[in-house]
């Protein structure tokens, strides 16, 4: 066990031994990453976890923390021979539960809020996930990965060392792994203080489908009844084709009496999920989106009457997007996150016993994001972000957003490292409009000298350029090196209303190609930026961007570098596996008739009789959302066109690069190709 204060951590400057004067890729991963803060039933403790990395093993810890919501002593539960994941108090505050790989596999253990008396309280084969304790303790429920499908070594067994797999339907990949004929099912278990959890029963047997919502869901996905009769969880009951060209996921009611499944949202035809029932059990509020086929559309906040099953929509006339909904003790108030000017905030909203909104309040302001919260008494506590810190636990209280820090696990190194000025601009689109750009400076900037300049193209293509703290797109790290960041919320970035956002689909190298250009040309008319030194770098839709760019650009760039992007639309629609995405924003499959503009006018491959300027292409093998194939052809490309090219490959990543010493690696070869072509 280890105990630190909060003033000790403030205080702990001096005793960083390695204390560096700038962001470099190396520190980057000894900062801690702080999540999965849990408030205690009686809203008077918090557990929360953090990872450590060791760059040198190329792996990390995750640690269990305990803290009080006034943050003033922080200790450490857990020893570090082992990582804990998704911690959870017991509904009688007199346990924790967590998930553990000690015994060989992730099961269920139990601890004393100590940190003493650990046991293993599951032994399911194969390990579990995304697991709850019933409010009334008598059950857990869980999910569990279930084989439903004849494999072709089920079919061979006298075959056990071929590797063949085989298809006769859509999605046989997804994001990062190929279909291995298993499905995330849900399960419930009796459960019995301070014995084994016993008689589990999959409440989705037979079934093809996963929940929580492949690939990224989690707990967020299932939710019990406050008495404990009845378990929501959210699925897209959907195989094949259906599920590759929708996004119509729905709510389903089990009943543990009846043994009976209810879907509660078939009315609805997007997405629905992160189920949450009012304390009394009357009513339930969960985010729902209303277009099938649309991934980035508005999300609003839908309450429905559990007893007639009447339903509304509680956000439905606002414009904007709401995540991660909490109720108030008595039901009268629903607390979200909403994305606005390109910052996460608290917003409030209040209910009649319709659950109908009597009004709406924003409760947090400042240049920040606010990424999770959660009612611990008269104050809400969670985490917070920004360009220039890493998430630490905060306060804030339900009277008017006071804020106050209950954490600083990264205070002593961030204070030794000179972070840049982040500057909000307001530029003038081509069509007249505004648009939020954050421009990042180098620490120590000089205004009488010219820097080269980077703009930085988000991916997405609907996910805002807000206060997110990225440790791959780090615009302090970038800055440290001795960059500018142009970094604009073009065309298609959420938090500036649906119709912004909107405005990207189907035209994606259209107006936003127009404002990345705004951007970058406003800012090349100030003094201090060289403007005979500008690149632009991004992933995914960014790298997309990059790409289309480097035929449109017109000499204003002398460098890109574009990670896992898109290069050739046909190709990559007919390689990628959600499609339902590339319906929406491409506008159907290529072979239509009449075939779909984006087609003819957007791929970047189509422009590369104009490319003629040095570029890097990082892509990785098990990226299935934008294939390999889309990097290989962009390099072999330029490598055709006697282009200065360089080609970065991980066979061992997908979309992200997660791994310690990949990151590293990728910001050396990142920042050596910039300084290379944007330094003297």
């Amino acid at each position: 066990m280890r105990i630190l204060t909060l003033t000790f951590l403030l205080g702990f400057i001096t005793a960083f031994t390695q204390a560096q004067d700038r962001l470099t890729p190396e520190n980057l991963w000894k900062l801690k990453r702080l999540y999965g803060e849990q408030v205690s039933p009686d809203g008077k403790q918090v557990i929360y976890s953090l990872s450590t990395y060791k760059l040198e093993e190329d792996k990390g810890t995750a640690h269990l923390y305990l803290t009080e919501p006034t943050g003033e002593q922080h200790t450490r539960l857990t020893d570090g021979t082992e990582s804990v994941y998704d911690a959870q108090w017991r509904p009688d505050g007199k346990k924790i539960g967590y998930l553990s790989a000690k015994s060989g596999s992730m099961q269920l253990w139990e601890m004393n809020p100590d940190g003493s008396g650990r046991i293993q309280i599951t032994f399911e084969e194969g390990g579990i996930s995304n697991w709850h304790y019933a409010p009334n303790m008598m059950y857990i429920s869980f999910t569990k990965e279930v084989k439903s499908e004849t494999s072709l070594a089920d079919k061979h067994e006298d075959l056990p060392k071929a590797t063949g797999k085989v298809y006769d339907n859509l999605m046989f990949r997804h994001w990062t792994q190929w279909h291995d004929y298993h499905y995330s099912h849900v399960f419930i278990a009796s459960y019995v203080p301070g014995s084994p959890v016993s008689g589990s029963v999959d409440i989705m047997d037979g079934e093809p489908y996963d929940s929580p919502l492949a690939p990224f869901g989690g707990g967020e996905s299932i939710t019990w009844s406050p008495d404990g009769s009845m378990l929501v969880y959210a699925c897209k009951k959907k195989v094949g084709k259906d599920w590759a060209v929708s996004t119509n996921s729905d709510l389903y009611l089990y009943d543990l009496e009846t043994r009976e499944t209810t879907n509660l949202t078939a009315f609805n035809l997007g997405y629905d999920n992160e189920p949450v029932f009012s304390p009394d059990g009357k009513h339930l509020a969960w985010l729902s989106m209303a277009r099938d086929g649309f991934e980035s559309d508005k999300n609003q906040i839908r309450i429905m009457d559990m007893e007639t099953r009447n339903h509304t929509s509680l956000s439905g006339d606002l414009d904007q997007s709401f995540g991660h909904p909490v109720w108030s003790k008595n039901g009268d108030r629903i607390w979200a996150l909403s994305a606005i000017n390109a910052t996460y905030q608290v917003f409030e909203l209040g209910l009649d016993n319709n659950g109908k909104r009597t009004r709406v309040k924003q409760l947090t302001s400042g240049v920040h994001n606010i990424n999770s919260i959660q009612l611990a008494g008269d104050v809400l506590i969670g985490t917070k972000s920004s360009m220039s810190q890493p998430n630490e636990l905060y306060r804030w209280s339900l009277k008017n957003g006071e804020e106050r820090p209950i954490s600083a696990v990264n205070q002593a190194m961030m204070v030794e490292m000179k972070m840049g000025k982040v500057e909000k601009r307001m530029i003038e689109t081509t069509d007249g409009k505004e648009m939020l750009t954050w421009v990042i400076y180098p620490p120590n900037f000089d205004p009488e000298q010219k820097y080269p300049t980077l703009l930085y193209c988000q991916g997405g293509p609907q996910s805002a350029v807000s206060q997110f703290f990225s440790y791959r797109w780090n615009f302090q790290l970038m800055a440290a090196q001795g960059y500018i960041v142009v970094a604009p919320n073009r065309r298609g970035l959420p938090s500036f209303g649906q119709e912004w956002n909107d405005e990207i689909s189907k035209d994606w190298g259209g107006q936003a190609m127009k404002d990345y250009l705004s951007a970058i040309d406003a800012l090349a008319e100030e003094p201090f930026v060289d403007e005979d030194r500008l690149g632009a770098v991004g992933a995914s839709y960014g790298g997309y961007s990059v790409y289309y760019l480097a035929g449109i650009h017109e000499g204003r760039f002398k460098t890109f570098i574009s990670h896992c992007g898109l290069y050739n639309l046909e190709s990559w629609y007919a390689s990628t596996e959600e499609l339902f995405f590339a319906n929406w924003d491409i506008g159907g499959p290529y072979w239509e008739n009449p075939q779909p503009k984006s087609y003819q006018l957007f791929s970047p491959h189509k422009l590369v009789a104009n490319w003629d300027t040095p570029i890097m292409v990082i892509h990785n093998e098990l990226d299935f959302r934008v294939p390999l194939n889309q990097g290989l052809e962009a390099f072999t490309t330029a490598q055709l066109l006697d282009i200065p090219s360089k080609l970065l490959y991980y066979p061992d990543e997908g979309h992200w690069v997660l791994k310690p010493q990949n990151g590293v690696l990728w910001h050396r070869e990142f920042y050596d190709w910039l300084d290379e072509w944007l330094k003297p």
